[in-house]
């Protein structure tokens, strides 16, 4: 994300004249609060009568009730209920459920008498809308393919329940729980009447049929036809001619150019290609076809089309979107409208596009939605007046343009007469007003629409509700955290009801920095959040470099030195320019890495690149020396993260001034970075919740600590005397790795999967080192083609699949297992036996790599190997993560579950009793604060559990036992709702009420 050549020149001089607050660039954020930041989905609700409104909190884990009266809303009642809920549904004038996503589970609110969870349904990882529909009027709730409840003995009998697959192609990844409020059973988290899966990734938002008898599923981030291909299939050289790579004819080079504007050659890369549906082949933005590089299909299933009575599938709608946010259908036509944004990622570079030729500045993500009939989709661009050839910096760029624009489309809502669509715009603080037939005959024009648009205070609408007896509607917001009252006669706002927050104020003030479009871009339609979705991963690559800018150092030591890529694996041209500690502008596909978890993880970006930028340079880059640089390195993720400051006009297209940003662009980036960092990932879905390890997973993890050196790093000098000095000398370190010397798994010191440094892998350039826990979220792309680097054969033709980007900075490897199978991770011998052997690098290659020949790495023997690799995935895939399991899991122990829930309550006790390392917790703490909610004397009460005495105490001291609160949960009309929340928040959340 680089400046302008000249620009980024000026800002080599800016950081002396720029004092950063020293607290501000601490490498660390001592005493920082935690937040998940979870997107909104189904935030508002309003009972059938009109008379109820129901909002979910998501930073309070609360439900909020308000009462609706002819002069607005007044509050009711304030339920707590899981860890971040993101949706809730009215089922009857007497429950509502409650979707909680980082508890992975549903409350089940009664409305009689004192609202109260009287049940807690345990669901799959990550659970995101529910609706009821059917004659049955069954629940449906999105999930993951995954999760700890999927395969519980308690839901081994359900229909689609049980082992997720990971490793196998071909396996659908969103899932719909599906439930009969009738007969829920009493297992400890109910009984599903059936789990469906959709050849998809991951689902967000569902939708109902206006005569209740189909679901409509969406996939949320669904992809858009794009993959990468290898450079192993590339012609070398960015020639323009046809050669032979891997037996096949590929159609030539990179597209080019092939140098930056300092004349500086790049780096050999990958290439993003898009499918064409009309020619049925995969091309390039040359139009070249390079089907004969891709091994699979992309059907680009979107939305699903569900039977609620018989629970089947009856069609699946290709090509509604990239990103799906949410979907609501027509109550007079029965059409189906879904919020989405397009990704423009086919477009390569960012920057001006005066060297390079073309560039994505100003058009990363197109707003739409896209009107569904049957199975034909129409999208429909809600910012079509936008000019993307006419950048901030031209002097034709019309200022206003914003104006007219909405940015990252949620929640809608229409009218009774079928007539009227409004649409939340999370990143605009607007509500777009539609015609629907207008919307559907594509005949609106933004600059004239715009003036029916209603502006919210706060920002970040994200929820929508019609109350057309009053002619009002009521909107979410998230920035603010309230819920607004609109006068739908005066399109205006005239009420403000606030929801209690928890959160710090600078989580406050700097969650809009990722979001705001207004405020961050220069049309209006893309912010940060057009690729890092609520804070996380596209699951997209982009081409992001910039010719126009010129080639900078990298301050981050290196743990294997340049020669050994240079004679192992046969790379002249390291980094483009041959130079290790470049970073070159042209750095090729790579893919969206999340916002979230960034604390503790050291230099961002794939290479790192934001360790040298406009707030200093972390580190040294006076040479290549690694004890240098090593002595330097600071491992500042403030700064690394302040330094992305040049994506604001870079990338979004920002107007900045000739002489560099604004104060107003540092101040976005100081609060950015306040908020951003403070942001966590959750807890591993596919580690057990008391924090065990399977046989596999164990035998993997012992494999990647050691003693074994599976990284393949060679070991010239074992045995020769001073031989660690030697290897000292060369930048080594040490003279050879576990999987864990690169990759550092030390809690206490919040590494879980990088140390921070860089290290050369047989990549044309040098890459940092990446963190590892979410790992599991990569699943989906099978089907990677013969790769000279590594061990095992390419996989036969996958056919369709659900992805088009796996594993490493590109997304060209499709399994962990075929990413441990690299050459450096295995025998030496294998890769000189393939590589070397008979060539002209023969005798350089045996000398450097012939003494560790069967001493290191997966053994030359498949039948040894293959066990052992298989065992490291899964390790991989169950990796440790900052928070345990237990984070988030809840049950709720009543009348009907008192026969099953007892053990998972004493399970929950358990992990709150047991100790835990994470830096982001101070260092040694308990797994989780385990809190209790009940009834008493007709309010609700919280209680937390204090290991050490074995009682329940609330926050103002009053004490219960386990059996005590177990004996009150079997009185009528009660039950008590234990949840294990993040460790230090136990007497918060036990206060939220």
């Amino acid at each position: 994300m680089a400046l302008n050549g000249k620009i980024s020149n000026w800002l080599r001089g800016l950081p002396a004249r720029l004092a950063v607050p020293a607290l501000l660039l601490a490498s660390s954020q001592a005493g920082a609060a935690i937040t998940f930041d979870s997107g909104p989905v189904r935030p508002v609700a309003m009972s059938a009568d009109g008379k109820q409104l129901f909002a979910v909190n998501t930073p309070n884990n609360t439900l909020e009730i308000f009462n609706v009266g002819a002069t607005g809303l007044t509050f009711s009642h304030r339920v707590p209920v899981g860890v971040e809920p993101v949706s809730v549904a009215v089922r009857n004038s007497g429950e509502v459920w409650v979707v909680n996503h980082v508890s992975d589970s549903v409350s089940i609110v009664a409305l009689d008498g004192v609202p109260r969870v009287t049940r807690t349904l345990l669901v799959g990882d990550q659970p995101r809308d529910i609706v009821f529909a059917g004659t049955q009027q069954r629940a449906f709730v999105t999930t993951a393919h995954r999760g700890q409840h999927r395969t519980d003995p308690s839901v081994a009998g359900v229909p689609g329940a049980g082992d997720p697959k990971l490793t196998t192609p071909g396996v659908g990844r969103a899932d719909v729980w599906v439930f009969d409020p009738a007969a829920l059973g009493t297992a400890v988290g109910g009984t599903p009447a059936k789990i469906m899966s959709f050849f998809a990734d991951t689902p967000r938002a569902l939708a109902v049929s206006p005569d209740k008898n189909t679901v409509y599923v969406a996939a949320f981030k669904s992809g858009n036809q794009t993959t990468v291909v290898h450079s192993d299939y590339i012609c070398p050289n960015f020639s323009r001619l046809p050669c032979l790579r891997k037996g096949q004819w590929m159609p030539g080079g990179l597209p080019g150019p092939a140098i930056n504007y300092e004349g500086k050659p790049a780096p050999e890369v990958g290439l993003i290609v898009k499918y064409d549906n009309d020619r049925k082949k995969w091309l390039d933005t040359l139009g070249r076809d390079w089907s004969k590089a891709v091994n699979f299909e992309m059907p680009d299933l979107d939305v699903f089309a569900v039977d609620a009575n018989q629970l089947t599938e009856r069609a699946a709608i290709p090509h509604v979107g990239t990103t799906l946010f949410n979907m609501v259908t027509n109550p007079v036509s029965g059409k189906l409208y879904v919020s989405n944004n397009e990704s423009m990622n086919h477009i390569r570079f960012e920057g001006s596009g005066e060297f390079g030729g073309s560039t994505v500045q100003g058009q990363i993500a197109k707003t739409r939605i896209t009107v569904v009939q049957g199975t034909t989709a129409t999208p429909r661009h809600l910012n079509k007046h936008i000019d993307y050839t006419k950048l901030a910096s031209h002097a034709g760029f019309d200022p206003t343009t914003k104006d007219h624009s909405l940015s990252t489309p949620l929640d809608m809502a229409v009218t009774r007469d079928g007539k009227t669509l409004y649409v939340t715009a999370f990143g605009s603080s607007k509500i777009g007003v539609f015609d629907t037939a207008s919307l559907e005959a594509d005949t609106f024009n933004p600059r004239t629409q715009s003036a029916r648009y209603i502006t919210v205070s706060g920002g970040g609408p994200s929820g929508v509700v019609l109350d057309e007896v009053h002619n009002r509607m009521y909107v979410t917001t998230r920035f603010d955290n309230a819920v607004k009252v609109i006068d739908l006669a005066q399109r205006k706002e005239v009420a403000k009801l606030a929801m209690p927050n928890p959160e710090p104020a600078d989580i406050v003030v700097g969650r809009p920095m990722l979001y705001d479009a207004n405020l961050t871009s220069a049309n209006g339609e893309s912010a940060c959040s057009a690729c890092h979705t609520f804070g996380d991963k596209d699951e997209l690559a982009w081409d992001l470099g910039d010719p126009n800018a010129k080639v900078e150092k990298s301050p981050i030591p290196i743990n294997l030195p340049a020669f050994i890529g240079q004679i192992v694996f046969k790379i002249n041209q390291l980094n483009g320019t041959n130079v290790p500690d470049d970073f070159h502008p042209m750095k090729g596909p790579m893919t969206t890495q999340t916002l979230i978890g960034l604390t503790n993880s050291g230099a961002m970006h794939w290479r790192g690149d934001r360790s040298n930028g406009f707030f200093g340079v972390d580190g040294y880059i006076g040479s290549q020396d690694n004890t240098q640089k090593r002595a330097a390195y600071g491992d500042n993720e403030v700064l690394n993260f302040k330094n992305f400051i040049v994506a604001l006009g870079g990338l979004l297209g920002k107007q900045t001034p000739p002489t560099g940003p604004t104060q107003a662009d540092i101040d976005i980036m100081d609060k950015f970075a306040k908020f951003q960092l403070q942001v966590q990932l959750p807890p591993n879905p596919i580690r057990a919740i008391d924090n065990s390890l399977t046989p596999s997973q164990q035998r993997g993890r012992d494999i990647y600590f050691g003693p074994k050196n599976p990284d393949g790093t060679v070991r010239p000098f074992d045995g020769l005397p001073g031989a660690q000095s030697q290897a000292d000398l060369l930048g080594l370190g040490k003279s050879s790795f576990t999987c864990e010397g690169c990759h550092r798994l030390d809690a206490a010191n919040g590494r879980f999967g990088t140390g921070g440094e860089s290290s050369f892998e047989g990549e044309t350039q040098i890459l940092k080192i990446p963190q590892l826990r979410d790992l599991y979220t990569k699943v989906g792309m099978f089907g990677t083609k013969e790769l000279t680097t590594v061990r095992i054969p390419g996989a036969p033709f996958q056919g369709k699949q659900i992805r088009g980007y796996g594993y490493t900075h590109t997304g060209a490897f499709d399994t962990l297992f075929r990413f441990v199978n690299l050459f450096q991770f295995n025998d030496p011998k294998i890769q000189y036996e393939r590589m070397h052997k008979g060539t002209l690098t023969d005798l350089p290659a045996l000398a450097l790599m012939g003494s560790s020949f069967g001493k290191m790495g997966f053994p030359y023997n498949d039948a040894e190997a293959v066990p052992m690799q298989r065992d490291v995935e899964q390790f991989l895939l169950a990796y440790d993560t900052d928070l345990a399991p237990v984070v988030g899991q809840q049950v709720t122990y009543g009348q009907a579950t008192s026969l099953t829930a007892g053990p998972r309550v004493d399970l929950l006790k358990a992990r709150a009793a047991a100790s835990f390392t994470s830096k982001i917790l101070g260092g040694t703490a308990k797994e989780c604060d385990l809190v209790a909610h009940t009834l008493s004397g007709g309010r609700h009460v919280g209680y937390v559990y204090e290991a050490a005495s074995g009682v329940f105490k609330t926050p103002a001291g009053a004490t219960a036992t386990d059996a005590q609160l177990r004996a009150t949960a079997l009185t009528s009309g009660n039950a008590v709702t234990y949840t294990c929340v993040v460790p230090g928040t136990g007497r918060q959340v036990a206060s939220n009420l």
